[in-house]
């Protein structure tokens, strides 16, 4: 699937910052409340990019064995403010997002 799943911690609103992908929140998805490893397995196969702004992900699960990229924000809080200065680093790397790796975008 070529869909890009948002994290419910950050705000829907980032989904029309990424227009030329489909792009669902991890409640759109019918997976609101699902932990971090219960939520990365439901995952697999429904996604190709999982965004986050927990940064404690890499630390506490194995994800290179995730069939989807993941793309972990850095920014001073999760609102769309701060988030949303960070969509063109998203896009780019969402043109050629690598299964089972993790990208950290910096905030500016």
């Amino acid at each position: 699937m070529d869909a890009v799943v948002i994290d419910e911690c950050l705000p829907k609103r980032l989904a029309r910052l990424l227009p030329v992908h489909p792009v669902f929140t991890v409640p759109q998805m019918g997976l609101a409340g699902f932990q971090n490893g219960k939520l990365l397995q439901a995952l697999s196969g429904r996604c190709k990019a999982f965004v986050t702004i927990d940064s404690n992900l890499s630390y506490q699960q194995n994800l290179t064995t995730v069939p989807y990229a993941i793309i972990v924000l850095s920014a001073a809080s999760n609102r769309i403010e701060d988030i949303a200065p960070l969509a063109s680093s998203i896009l780019e790397f969402l043109s050629d997002p690598v299964p089972g790796t993790v990208h950290l975008i910096p905030s500016a």
